[in-house]
């Protein structure tokens, strides 16, 4: 069992941040969030905002995502069967915006996909595999396989 200090790298999970405003201007940051294991990163942005990009999945890469610029929503769901998942799988759902710094854990073994909701947006994502390692082992699904992506109205 995982000490309560350890952080479990087999579930989905938000790391959150925070930011400190004084005269000079804005830091944004999220200390709890450690490069072990980090290979290489990538930015991701879209021509419009409402756009899917989504489901991608691998057995074997995990990913960090933070949002650097915008608004997006993210989704992750374990996949029970590479070849035809269950529609039912639950799927955690986040909302990460640049005006709170946070990331969220994508471990390997899980489907990924965002919505961007503002213009502009710019989504950073931290792999632990390195592209050649990763383009082994990439298994896509439709946008729409889950589909998290309606703005509820509240």
């Amino acid at each position: 069992m995982p000490s309560q200090n350890k952080k479990r790298q087999d579930v989905v999970r938000l790391i959150e941040g925070g930011s400190a405003v004084d005269d000079r201007g804005t830091v944004g940051f999220i200390n709890d969030f450690n490069f072990s294991g980090i290979k290489r990163f990538y930015t991701v942005t879209n021509h419009q905002t409402g756009f899917v990009r989504a489901w991608h999945a691998h057995r074997f890469e995990a990913k960090y995502i933070t949002v650097s610029r915008g608004a997006a929503i993210i989704g992750a769901v374990k996949i029970d069967d590479w070849v035809k998942p269950s529609h039912n799988s639950q799927v955690d759902r986040y909302i990460l915006s640049a005006n709170k710094p946070s990331a969220v854990y994508i471990p390997a073994g899980y489907a990924n996909g965002f919505m961007t909701l503002v213009e502009g947006t710019i989504l950073v994502f931290f792999s632990t595999s390195t592209l050649e390692e990763s383009r082994g082992d990439d298994v896509r699904y439709d946008a729409h396989y889950w589909d998290i992506w309606q703005v509820i109205e509240r």
